[in-house]
């Protein structure tokens, strides 16, 4: 799809570079007196997945809003296509399409029925309508399955009707907020495979939110956010290589030994640990070697070990000093809960 200017034609054609499919420039979001969103800056690249990872009360729920045009942020922009999300809402939404975490198909229709129904919100008519629900159904694997009814298909079929309802339209950026809550490890794969056949065979742009380490692995960059700030961007391999080496975990008897213990490492070793509980994790090269050094300097001091290569948590870690999942956050006002009774 061509990248059109603010007057409606092609960037192309009139000689400048096509706008980005996703650029936020400072966007600040405020819920009172909390501070949801800081000053967010980055670009979304061309036919790329990319994902927003973090904890609950991150942000991404707000930013998801604010991209989805549900809400208008503070401060700064967020443009899709070079058109202000916030300004430019109807110009945004012929170019988006969103799947939302909360099921938004009617299960008493059928596949077909609810494309139809989202086909005519767009504008979508007659014969053109009814080759966009074929195509589209067919390239989600379910044109077999078009007349029956959503209630009859199974949850992973079910999300592909909600990706299917985000397509009609043929839009050019495809936004999906925890696009596998609720979907086995089968469908996941499934869900994936048909993201990449988006980005390969389409050139979609696909921007995912998620709090699942394992899915954020599977985008081309990742945004991490904690406590409304961007604190790492980049590939998983280039932010997982910026760590280097490996990552050994000792375990001590409580908080106020892992403490002492790192101090040890520290003082024998020259190696800065991170402390977090009765933990102490040390990036080092060699990993296996190191460890064993200090399990023989201390033995009495560590009650386990570990060694492995870095992760999406350990460049969580590293970037905001606590783990992923013990962030001291409140939920984000924009969500909801969903089916966990999570925020």
């Amino acid at each position: 799809m061509a990248t059109m200017t603010q007057s409606g034609k092609p960037a192309d054609a009139i000689g400048l570079a096509p706008a980005a499919p996703i650029e936020l420039d400072g966007i600040t979001h405020n819920y009172g007196s909390r501070l949801a969103l800081d000053k967010l800056s980055f670009r979304v690249r061309e036919a790329e997945i990319f994902g927003l990872l973090g904890p609950n009360g991150s942000g991404k729920t707000t930013l998801f809003r604010i991209l989805s045009t549900l809400m208008i942020p503070t401060g700064g922009a967020a443009r899709i296509q070079g058109f202000d999300a916030g300004r430019e809402p109807n110009r945004v939404r012929q170019r988006i399409g969103i799947v939302f975490q909360s099921r938004s198909v009617d299960v008493k229709l059928t596949a077909a029925e609810n494309l139809k129904h989202q086909g005519h919100l767009y504008g979508l008519r007659g014969a053109h309508l009814q080759q966009r629900i074929a195509e589209v159904l067919e390239r989600v694997g379910l044109l077999d399955r078009a007349d029956d009814r959503v209630e009859s298909l199974s949850g992973g079929q079910q999300r592909r009707v909600e990706l299917a309802k985000g397509l009609i339209h043929a839009p050019s950026v495809l936004l999906l907020d925890e696009p596998s809550t609720g979907l086995d490890p089968g469908a996941r794969r499934d869900l994936w495979q048909y993201l990449r056949t988006l980005r390969d065979q389409q050139g979609v742009t696909v921007l995912v939110t998620t709090h699942l380490m394992e899915e954020a692995e599977h985008c081309d960059r990742v945004a991490i956010l904690s406590k409304g700030k961007l604190v790492a961007l980049g590939s998983p391999a280039e932010l997982k290589a910026k760590i280097g080496g490996d990552v050994v975990t000792f375990e001590a008897a409580g908080p106020e030994q892992a403490a002492q213990l790192a101090a040890e490492i520290r003082n024998r070793f020259g190696a800065a640990g991170t402390v977090l509980g009765s933990t102490v994790r040390v990036e080092r090269d060699r990993g296996h070697r190191f460890l064993t050094e200090v399990v023989e300097a201390f033995p009495r001091r560590v009650e386990s070990v570990s060694v492995a290569r870095p992760s999406l948590e350990d460049v969580f870690i590293d970037c905001t000093g606590h783990r992923f999942w013990t962030e001291d956050a409140q939920p984000d006002p924009a969500g909801g809960k969903n089916k966990r009774g999570e925020y």
